[in-house]
């Protein structure tokens, strides 16, 4: 087992003043211009392309009809993974939660804009480490996306009641939304593949690694690696 990995230097990326100051511009901006949607993170890497293709490869678990696969979206922004799915034919119940209100209704905004099967995707406000889940938790889901959050957590350098960094938090909080047998997808440009596993491959928690998305790598100093790393962890049964 991956051994933990080492913590970030905080960064005002992760505070929420950070988000709702970004959210606040691009819901101006789409205001006045309803084909800017605001920012794709991890858009050069062709991150979201790639998680995608994972999902589409993994179809004979998971069932696009509308009573199958159903996705929770945590840290949703402006929603585009989620409405990138429906784009792309699956048709389960989709969630996307956010801490950040302007990011919830920018992307209630662009969800009423496409209207049509984007229309029953449910946002909310929620924050993961401080808040339960709400009713929309239902049993669980069958996967639980991440793009970016972790990342973001990881740059809070707020801390807990024990003194802990709140990013050490974040593993237990995403169990419980992940149905046993379920997935958690999750990309950082922050961590590489086996950082990651240190996260969140833990001895007593309930994510077992099953694989990882395959991106270009590069060679610098002798060494090999990728910009960004995708893995896909999967709850025990």
């Amino acid at each position: 087992m991956p051994p933990p990995a080492t913590h970030l230097d905080p960064s005002e990326l992760g505070t929420k003043s950070y988000w709702d100051s970004a959210y606040t511009t691009e819901l101006s901006n789409f205001s006045c211009n309803a084909a800017d949607k605001g920012t794709i993170w991890f858009a050069d890497a062709g991150a979201e392309e790639r998680m995608l293709a994972f999902l589409e490869g993994l179809e004979g678990s998971l069932e696009k009809g509308e009573s199958g696969t159903r996705f929770l979206d945590v840290g949703t922004g402006n929603g585009h993974l989620l409405f990138a799915l429906r784009e792309d034919e699956w048709r389960g119940e989709m969630v996307g939660v956010d801490y950040s209100a302007q990011s919830v209704r920018l992307a209630r905004e662009i969800r009423d804009s496409k209207g049509g099967e984007c229309a029953s995707i449910a946002f909310y406000e929620w924050d993961i480490l401080g808040q339960p889940p709400g009713s929309w938790l239902g049993s669980g889901f069958d996967v639980v996306l991440d793009k970016g959050t972790f990342d973001a957590i990881c740059l809070s350098q707020e801390t807990d009641a024990e003194g802990r960094r709140i990013c050490e938090r974040y593993r237990e909080k995403v169990e419980v939304l992940v149905k046993k047998g379920g997935r958690f997808l999750i990309t950082s440009c922050n961590w590489t593949a086996e950082e990651l596993r240190g996260w969140f491959e833990v001895e007593g928690g309930e994510l077992v690694f099953e694989d990882q998305v395959r991106y270009p790598g590069f060679t610098f100093g002798g060494k090999t690696g990728t910009k960004v790393a995708t893995l896909c962890f999967k709850r025990k049964e």
